[in-house]
């Protein structure tokens, strides 16, 4: 069984074509997409029907939860400026279709095959806001495998690629497909492959039209810092710690 494992696209609909266009050529049994439909780029309706048909089978990211709750009693407003126009232009740009869909998913699914279990968490087993990266200690992933119960963990958040197997359970993060942090501006995935003799994950980094969200950012009147953040492949603190080119 192959499955395409997706992530934290990020209204970011010129990345996510490319993905799933690429997706398609290894034609994979299932899409399985970890949260995080919109946040920053310009295309959050369109992000959330293309995943829609594609038939994904997806849970909700933290960003998509904070950003259905804005200005609701007890929403926590970012300081930052920017951030905080991030999370009002996805919740007002948001159709009450697409609202409703993405507050029908669930935070967690448990898949369950013949020789494997799988958990498609957002964050973590323990928190849907902790990122998993290549640097996390394998004493902490001891833990969340301990807690999940499962052989495979597949998680989103941390927008860092790996793939490492601790005590037995394999940690899956197939990286940001519309906003990666790790210094690549590519749009990243994953292949997951199940096999009765065990698994193997691919990663992949694809080049995609940047420019175009850029002028489409551009063309809504939101930051230009947005599309900077793509050219770089950097979040925002990242972004504002390094200055100008």
């Amino acid at each position: 069984m192959k499955i395409a494992l997706l992530g934290d696209a990020h209204a970011n609909l010129p990345a996510l074509e490319t993905v799933l266009a690429h997706a398609a050529q290894q034609q994979p049994d299932a899409i399985w997409y970890v949260g995080d439909f919109v946040g920053y780029n310009p295309y959050p309706n369109r992000v959330v029907r293309l995943l829609r048909r594609a038939s994904a089978v997806s849970i909700i990211g933290n960003y998509d939860e904070k950003a259905l709750r804005f200005g609701q009693k007890g929403w926590k407003a970012p300081r930052h400026p920017l951030k905080y126009r991030a999370f009002e232009w996805a919740y007002r740009s948001l159709s009450k279709k697409n609202r409703r869909y993405l507050q029908s998913l669930p935070r967690e699914i448990v898949l369950r095959f013949k020789h494997a279990s799988v958990l498609l968490t957002h964050g973590s087993p323990a928190s849907n806001k902790e990122g998993l990266t290549p640097d996390t200690p394998d004493a902490r992933l001891r833990e969340l495998a301990q807690l999940a119960g499962v052989d495979i963990i597949v998680c989103g958040h941390s927008h860092r690629p790996f793939a490492r197997q601790v005590g037995g359970v394999w940690f899956i993060n197939p990286g940001s497909v519309g906003r990666p942090d790790d210094g690549d501006p590519r749009a990243a995935y994953a292949l997951l492959t199940l096999k009765k003799s065990g698994v193997r994950v691919r990663h992949f980094r694809l080049d995609y039209d940047v420019e175009r969200v850029v002028e489409k950012l551009r063309q809504k009147k939101l930051p230009a810092e947005f599309g900077e953040m793509l050219r770089r492949g950097c979040n925002l603190d990242e972004l504002e710690q390094s200055g100008p080119d």
